[in-house]
């Protein structure tokens, strides 16, 4: 039986991809430790928590004694590291706390699973191998032409974007330096069910639904490349299971959109399916955010060749199910954007702070 340890699995991709697995493969084990801040939501995850298969544990990837001990009681064969502090505006107000969980999280996990599977000078446990999810930030930004491949140099422009560069790096440093069995995975923008209403598009559904404005930042003609979850998700897989050790996959949903585009695709949607009220009129243009970059675009060939993965999702049909999702499940909706969710946490586990 393979074991997985999944950190940040109370987050948007990481629920995703737990419940992908769950019902994938009969004969998995997943330990999801997360530590339950703003972003990560236990009630993501509340239709499986019964599952003999799965267990929650509350705690921090800095946490040395902890990633420890998990590996000493469940001898995990997987890593799949989630686990990171992913919001540009936040980082950018306080990149200490990004460092901390990105970079000092990453290599106390690199650590723990190499003290645990090493059986030899720089060898290890068959079957055994961390997989490190990353974002086509680390590149930086894209003219009007151009895609990022695996060997686009890094050039970060946010603190969110700099620790996970620095977190990439000490994944490949311990591959190269341990020969640690390792990948790393690369994605476009995300959407799809559980998304934080942070990010652009649950953000604008909230907003637009309760005819609140909606803020756009500079002109709104960024482009970023738009990749359903699930399709994220067998990507993950799939480099779990056939990436060649060391590697480096780019994953991209071949759907470049501009977030003016998403936020009039959302007006339509929503005037059409809940507030007919909901006009473009509630957009409202502001100042660009510090260090924004133009265009992001990924070249996924080198999964697509090597792995057979390609993405299954076209943005016209994952938009709209996405947004049927929130529609209908605005309990869910209601708890995040109040902040109820803590109290699925505190009724299931007890106080949950910050």
């Amino acid at each position: 039986m393979k074991k997985y340890l999944v950190t940040g699995g109370c987050g948007f991709i990481g629920s995703n991809f737990i419940k992908y697995m769950l019902e994938k493969y009969p004969d998995i084990f997943i330990v999801n430790l997360d530590i339950c801040s703003y972003a990560g939501n236990l009630e993501n995850l509340a239709d499986i928590e019964k599952d003999s298969r799965y267990i929650f544990v509350r705690g921090d990837i800095v946490d040395s004694e902890l990633v420890k001990g998990l590996f000493e009681k469940y001898d995990f064969t997987n890593v799949i590291n989630f686990a990171a502090e992913s919001h540009v505006d936040r980082s950018i107000k306080n990149p200490e706390l990004f460092v901390k969980t990105n970079v000092l999280g990453t290599v106390n996990l690199l650590q723990r699973a190499k003290e645990h599977w090493l059986i030899g000078d720089d060898e290890y446990r068959p079957g055994v191998k961390f997989l490190q999810v990353s974002t086509d930030e680390v590149y930086g930004s894209l003219g009007e032409t151009g895609l990022f491949s695996e060997t686009t140099p890094l050039d970060p422009h946010s603190p969110y974007s700099a620790s996970k560069t620095s977190a990439d790096l000490f994944v490949k440093a311990f591959f190269d330096t341990y020969k640690f069995p390792c990948n790393i995975t690369r994605c476009s923008n995300n959407y799809g069910p559980y998304q934080f209403p942070e990010k652009l598009i649950p953000l604008v559904y909230n907003n637009a639904c309760n005819l609140k404005s909606l803020p756009i930042y500079g002109t709104g003609l960024q482009i970023r490349d738009w990749l359903y979850v699930l399709d994220h998700c067998r990507a993950i897989d799939l480099v779990c299971e056939k990436g060649k050790l060391g590697e480096i996959y780019n994953v991209g949903g071949n759907n470049e959109r501009t977030n003016l585009f998403i936020v009039k695709s959302i007006i339509e949607y929503v005037n059409k399916n809940v507030n007919s009220s909901c006009t473009e009129k509630l957009i409202k243009h502001v100042e660009d955010r510090k260090g924004h970059d133009l265009r992001y675009g990924i070249d996924a060939s080198k999964i697509k060749k090597e792995l057979g993965w390609e993405p299954e999702t076209p943005f016209e049909e994952g938009i709209v199910k996405t947004l049927d999702w929130y529609k209908n499940n605005t309990t869910w909706l209601e708890h995040v954007t109040s902040g109820e969710y803590k109290n699925y946490y505190k009724n299931m586990y007890g106080d949950c702070d910050e």
